[in-house]
Parts: structure tokens; sequence; C-alpha cells
């Protein structure tokens, strides 16, 4: 991959594991970092800024469970596509955007889905 040469060996970490991620689950930024053993969430979060638009972006996401700012939206589409477990949001919370159900969506590594990295 030619992607992959031009990054920094913590970044192409990073988007492999986003990559083994199955459709419908996530991790969160320290999730990656902590099966990487290395880094932190906001390395993570960093690399995902900075190179994640060519992986599945949408399944690397915040410990609370909320849409990533500025691109909700997308986001939203996606988990709705791939079945990705969300909690609605009350009619208090600001634009009314769902969360995503922690509890449920996040994945951990096993369930045969991927190999650890």
């Amino acid at each position: 991959m030619d992607r992959m040469e031009e990054l920094p060996e913590y970044a192409e970490r990073v988007l492999e594991v986003a990559e083994l991620i199955p459709p419908g689950r996530v991790m969160t930024y320290g999730d990656v970092a902590e099966w990487l053993g290395a880094g932190g969430p906001r390395q993570v979060g960093r690399v995902m800024a900075l190179y994640g638009g060519s992986v599945p972006w949408w399944r690397v996401v915040r410990a609370d469970g909320m849409l990533l700012p500025g691109h909700e939206l997308r986001a939203l589409a996606q988990y709705r596509t791939e079945g990705t477990p969300l909690r609605e949001a009350p009619r208090s919370a600001e634009g009314h955007v769902p969360r995503l159900d922690m509890r449920r969506a996040r994945w951990d590594g096993g369930d045969g889905d991927g190999a650890h990295i």
C-alpha cells in the first residue's frame, strides 16, 4: 500500500486497528492505544484527524459515545447503514443527535473478527 509507506509507524498501526473493527462496532481512542500498547487517546485522535480519512474513521470514537463534532451526520449515516447500536438523544439534547450505545457497540478485539496486532 502506497499510503502506508508514507506514514509514521505509529500512524500505520493505528490505521491498521481501525480497519480491523467490524461493521457495527466501535473502539474508543483509548481502546486503540491500549490495544497497541503505545500512545494514548490524544495520540490516536491526532492520527485519526490527520490520516483517518482512508479507513472507517467512524468506528474510532470518543469514550462518551458522542459523535465527532462536525462529522455527526456523515458518521450517523454510517452507523445506521452498519446497524451500530445507538441511544436516541433526549429532547433536551442540542440537535437531537443520538449517541453511540457504548455498552453494546464497543468492540474488544475478540469475537474472532480480527487478529491482534
